[in-house]
């Protein structure tokens, strides 16, 4: 539903469209869970110097100050101070944080979800907020973690996302060593320079890149050409392997690459067919990605961006000599909702929780009618009780006004009967055993047409 936002770059949700975006949220919390992932949560706020350790996103966050300092004057912001705070704008670079911080009381390796609010300043628009919902899923290990752990956190995230009542997707996968080892072996040394320009393929085009790499990097012809050419191979399988070595480029950090990115593609090709390509133009912006790199799109909605990204990390959590190497990925909560509503592409069976609505005979039958309702409810059916006694009519306008499928009627007698507003049927009922169909019980979302 199209609103005119009061405040741009921070959705709210009207109550329907909450109950989409809840959906999301407990399948995906679900799903993590049965694969034994733990639920923790971040302050929202971190020191400018943590946050601004890796990558180039200062730009993107936001200060935190107070209006007033101690004394009740005007409070300056020191945006160059890295002791001063801002909120985070992910959700990894907390938790390497956290991982530091609580390391004695983990048991590595640390399976971890975190479902949060981040803020970027970035401008408004599809798909890009400046207040939004990441669920992201970690593996962390102390010393090392296997690579295995690789494979597994995309074959995670493709089972969550084919839970979801969205569109059909693609995990768009590469390894950062790959790159790099194919960089290195044209003669390519800054090679994060080269990843971040070849990041920006999809905005601004071959041409314009190979101009980047030129004037920027000092790139050969050739060597454009080349960076150019491994960024186009994109396979369904494992061939991708023989197209990179007919480039013709020696390097070991390629080969290990290769290996890696070998071993992810053929345990999705058996475990996710369909929903995982190798991509070798994804290269992620961020600088502490090292090795596996994701990013996932809809299809038929590629123009929205990535919707879940993330990679492995090898370095960006230490303590002293001791390392936590991690793996994970991030699901743009709030984009693919807004998706998911401005395109309607799923509907709420209906606009509340509520399933049944008890109708009041008089102003005294409140609190019977309260007594029938905890009944109900202690069987799990969603309840109201009407506030005033008005004619029937009106409640049952009011039940429909509100999306409620029931309206229960308990004469003098003290005889009960629940009525069907949508097909009209009215039936006997007991409030102690009577259940609407499975359907009716909970609020259910579904995927249009």
């Amino acid at each position: 539903m199209a609103r005119t936002a009061s405040l741009s770059g921070f959705p709210e949700w009207l109550p329907q469209e909450r109950l989409v975006e809840l959906h999301v949220l407990d399948t995906l919390r679900k799903t993590f869970e049965l694969h034994g992932f733990s639920s923790i949560e971040t302050r929202a706020v971190e020191t400018v110097g943590q946050l601004l350790r890796k990558g180039e996103i200062d730009k993107e966050v936001y200060g935190l100050s107070r209006l007033q300092d101690d004394e009740g004057e005007a409070a300056k912001s020191d945006k160059a101070d890295p002791n001063a705070l801002a909120l985070h704008f992910d959700l990894t670079v907390p938790f390497a944080r956290y991982v530091v911080e609580n390391a004695g009381y983990l048991a590595f390796p640390f399976r971890r979800y975190q479902i949060q609010k981040v803020w970027r300043g970035e401008r408004p628009q599809e798909g890009r907020a400046r207040e939004f919902t990441q669920a992201d899923i970690d593996i962390v290990g102390d010393g090392e973690l296997p690579f295995r752990y690789d494979v597994e956190i995309a074959l995670v995230i493709a089972e969550a996302l084919r839970a979801l009542p969205i569109p059909d997707f693609r995990l768009r996968i590469n390894n950062r060593k790959l790159a790099e080892g194919f960089y290195r072996g044209i003669g390519l040394t800054d090679t994060a320079g080269v990843l971040r320009s070849i990041d920006k393929l999809e905005k601004i085009g071959a041409a314009k890149v190979a101009e980047l790499l030129k004037s920027e990097l000092g790139a050969t012809d050739e060597q454009a050409g080349l960076a150019l050419e491994l960024a186009t191979i994109r396979t369904e399988d494992t061939s991708f392997v023989d197209q990179v070595r007919a480039l013709g480029v020696k390097d070991d950090l390629l080969d290990e690459g290769l290996n890696e990115l070998e071993q992810v593609i053929q345990a999705a090709v058996q475990r996710a067919p369909g929903k995982v390509v190798a991509d070798l133009s994804i290269a992620r912006g961020l600088d502490y990605y090292t090795g596996t790199v994701v990013e996932t799109v809809l299809v038929g909605h590629e123009q929205l961006g990535s919707i879940c990204s993330g990679g492995r990390y090898d370095a960006l959590a230490s303590k002293g000599n001791r390392r936590f190497p991690g793996v994970g990925l991030s699901i743009g909560v709030t984009r693919l909702v807004s998706r998911i509503l401005s395109q309607e592409l799923v509907k709420a069976s209906r606009s509340v929780p509520t399933a049944v609505l008890v109708a009041l005979n008089s102003d005294d039958s409140w609190s019977a009618a309260q007594d029938i309702a905890a009944q109900l409810r202690g069987r799990g059916i969603a309840t109201e009780v009407a506030a005033k006694a008005e004619k029937f009519g009106k409640q049952i306008k009011f039940a429909d006004r509100r999306g409620i499928p029931f309206v229960w009627f308990t004469d003098d007698d003290g005889k009960h009967q629940v009525k069907d507003i949508r097909s009209g049927e009215q039936i006997d009922a007991d409030p102690a055993s009577w259940t609407p169909d499975e359907e009716d019980l909970y609020v259910r979302i579904t995927t249009a047409g």
